[in-house]
């Protein structure tokens, strides 16, 4: 599972020219499904996202966490992280789960987020979304599942 971590000022996913889900402060976590993935994969995502240290303290060090300020998070589907582009001029998504199977997975990673963490908003998996942010900072982390990558 590979997931990008944006500090955001706000966020907000438009699906059809209608807003459909929209944050404050916190972050903007865009999810991709590896055909392999399993729940370890997604306690392992889940538990970097809410303890991940990103936001700073008093003295401007990065030492909170969205755990640790309770603030909003936006998760939007976006299997185009697994996009391999090392050939030709068009990206092979073949790491990528399968539509069919990552419907069912994605569910299932947002309950298992929820029993962790209450204060989440989701995009539409698999629409054609328009996402707006305000990046803070800009702060921008790719986090993997699996650990060899960095």
């Amino acid at each position: 599972m590979r997931a990008l971590i944006q500090r955001v000022k706000s966020a907000s996913v438009t699906v059809e020219n209608e807003i459909i889900s929209s944050i404050n402060n916190g972050i903007l976590l865009f999810v991709a499904l590896h055909a392999d993935d399993t729940n370890k994969d997604f306690d392992y995502i889940i538990n970097k996202t809410i303890n991940l240290r990103i936001f700073e303290n008093k003295e401007g060090n990065f030492d909170k966490s969205l755990l640790d300020l309770n603030l909003d998070l936006l998760i939007v589907s976006q299997f185009t992280l697994y996009g391999d582009t090392r050939k030709g001029r068009r990206p092979s998504f073949t790491r990528s789960m399968p539509v069919s199977q990552a419907r069912l997975y994605f569910k299932e990673f947002i309950k298992r987020f929820e029993n962790v963490y209450s204060n989440i908003k989701t995009g539409k998996f698999q629409a054609m979304m328009d996402v707006s942010l305000v990046n803070d900072g800009p702060v921008t982390i790719m986090i993997d599942s699996d650990k060899d990558f960095y």
